[in-house]
């Protein structure tokens, strides 16, 4: 297939409307101090989704435009073709073969205008390339998925049962071009860091960390027990276990992973905090950890922030129909507060970030204080909290007051006095964005009454409270109908609709749900629920009122999903209302 090597990236998104001519300007400048390439750099932005930029570039330059989640990026049964373009290749460039046919090799890409590359796979294969596009999170999930780091992670482990190695095994420790370590020993004691720079433990660390971010986890946790180290990934919100090394080793891998976090090693009694970066090809991904001493040992949690999977987009999201028109609708206001609610782990700081994306242009300041600053946004002044030098919520609201701020953010509602400054700001011309933690929107209100805002001035203030819950997708690979029975469907009012619930396959780990999305509830407030909050009716009361103006519950938006086939309805009753 025959690329026309004249179009280039940023004129295809020009043509078809998707970015500006000074919105590319901007990118290519950035593009010039970042080294990356130009579609990518547009994605750092916000200015394209991955998704989107494959699409056009498939339809324009007529290459076929292969997802993962549709099954499109499996390589044909052939032995010979994983050995045709070698690992190393494959993961720093992103590419995978998928089939070769005589002297044409089908290979998946990120960019089929890269001609230097496609040029440098055809001299090593001695093949005609045919090039087909990706996205670069479809490709580390299908090589992972192909080559392995699950594989090699507990071929790791298992050897972690061998003898103690003493420095001689293994001429050199396992190095994967996607991992790099950027950050450096500053610890003194040498006995400890000798032992947790051993070739296995570096090899053992190094390839949880890249299974733990090709499985998509959001979280590592390492936990010590009398005679083992237990390891689990939080996979879409769920801990699941794997392999675990050798009990001789616990001590050396917990040293390992806090030298890289630049911790105290010899401090084994406080819990302490930290993190450090690795990359996987070009991407970048923060890591934030933290340590509690247990009866056993230390404790280690990792938090995983992957700048390249968040998402911001309301409708990838999960938001659609009424709820999406009304969160637009109570974003375009010009002053208020408009909450997020909802538990912890529930998607509340992704919404935000998607809400600031969207408000964020020249014209206007957008002030943030967040604890901690999860994600980087371009063009948002963000601030980190940093309480124990007395730089609060409330201490930061105030002085964001003064500098003449459009919109603020931040992070959480958690006293009377944040309350206040927040209702105030509001009333005097400024855009508050927050999170509460409650279990739905109308609870939200009487929260905010019981900490002492009153309703006279809460009233007038609001403007959207949208509450949420992340509910797991059903394996498109796997699902199978699953008809609900009469009674069920009496008892829940099931719309009419195809439902499916989860088996298990390899593409979703034997799980049978892949993947998450949100469901809402957003609570508009109207004259008839300001009135309601001026007469201190119930949360329950204020709901009714709400429902009546068409606002669709928790459940109700779960159990549309499900009636869609993208969710079952045990997940979305254990997550709405605690049923199975």
């Amino acid at each position: 297939m025959t690329v026309r090597t004249h179009l280039r990236i940023g004129d295809i998104l020009v043509r078809e409307g998707l970015v500006s001519e000074s919105q590319l300007k901007d990118a290519i400048q950035l593009q010039k101090n970042n080294g990356r390439r130009l579609g990518e750099t547009l994605i750092e932005l916000h200015l394209v989704t991955e998704d989107k930029l494959a699409e056009v570039l498939g339809k324009q330059l007529g290459i076929p435009y292969r997802r993962a989640d549709h099954g499109e990026l499996v390589p044909a049964e052939d032995p010979a073709l994983q050995k045709i373009v070698p690992q190393e290749i494959i993961r720093k460039d992103l590419v995978l073969p998928l089939e070769k046919k005589g002297s044409v090799l089908t290979i998946a890409l990120m960019d089929p205008l890269d001609l230097l590359l496609i040029d440098n796979l055809k001299n090593r294969t001695g093949c005609e390339i045919k090039p087909v596009i990706a996205t670069r999170t479809d490709l580390l999930a299908a090589i992972t998925a192909t080559y392995g780091a699950q594989d090699l992670l507990k071929k790791a482990m298992e050897g972690s049962y061998g003898e103690k190695e003493d420095g001689a095994a293994g001429s050199s420790a396992l190095k994967f071009e996607s991992i790099e370590d950027l950050t450096a020993s500053q610890q003194s004691q040498e006995d400890a860091e000798s032992q947790a720079g051993q070739t296995q433990v570096i090899r053992i660390v190094d390839l949880l960390l890249l299974e733990a971010v090709t499985s998509r986890a959001s979280d590592i946790h390492i936990e010590p027990y009398i005679n083992r180290l237990t390891i689990r990934l939080r996979i879409d919100g769920v801990l699941q276990a794997i392999d675990s090394p050798a009990p001789h080793l616990m001590l050396a891998i917990i040293s390992r992973i806090k030298i890289l976090a630049k911790m105290d090693i010899a401090e084994k009694r406080l819990p302490q905090d930290g993190g450090f970066t690795i990359k996987m090809g070009e991407k970048s991904v923060d890591l934030r950890v933290s340590t509690v001493p247990v009866i056993y040992g230390e404790k280690i949690v990792i938090r995983l922030l992957d700048k390249s999977n968040l998402v911001t987009d309301y409708k990838q999201m999960g938001l659609d129909g009424s709820a999406l028109a009304d969160v637009e609708r109570g974003i375009t206001a010009p002053y208020g507060l408009i909450f997020i609610t909802g538990p912890t782990g529930s998607g509340k700081s992704t919404t935000l970030y998607a809400t600031l994306t969207k408000l964020k242009s020249p014209g206007k300041n957008l002030l943030t204080i967040e604890d901690p600053v999860e994600y980087k946004l371009e063009g948002i002044n963000q601030v980190q909290a940093k309480p124990q030098i007395g730089l609060t919520f409330a201490a930061g609201l105030r002085a964001f007051l003064r500098q003449d701020p459009d919109v603020i953010m931040l992070g959480e509602v958690r006293d009377l006095e944040t309350a206040e400054i927040c209702v105030r700001a509001a009333l005097t011309g400024h855009l508050v964005l927050s999170t509460l933690h409650t279990n739905d929107s109308a609870s939200a209100i009487t929260r905010l009454t019981d900490l002492g805002i009153e309703p006279a001035l809460l009233s007038p203030s609001l403007v959207l409270i949208i509450a949420q819950r992340l509910v797991r997708r059903l394996c498109p690979e796997c699902k199978e109908p699953s008809p609900p029975l009469p009674e069920l469907r009496e008892k829940l009012n099931l719309s009419e609709g195809t439902y499916f619930k989860p088996k298990g396959c390899k593409n979703c780990r034997n799980i049978g749900y892949k993947g998450r999305m949100a469901i809402y509830e957003v609570l508009r407030v109207t004259p008839a629920v300001r009135d309601a909050i001026v007469r201190k009716l119930s949360a329950e009361e204020i709901k009714e009122i709400a429902r009546k103006n068409g606002m669709k519950t928790l459940t109700d938006s779960g159990l549309e999903k499900a009636a869609a086939g993208l969710s079952s309805i045990e997940e979305v009753l254990a997550v709405t209302v605690g049923m199975v």
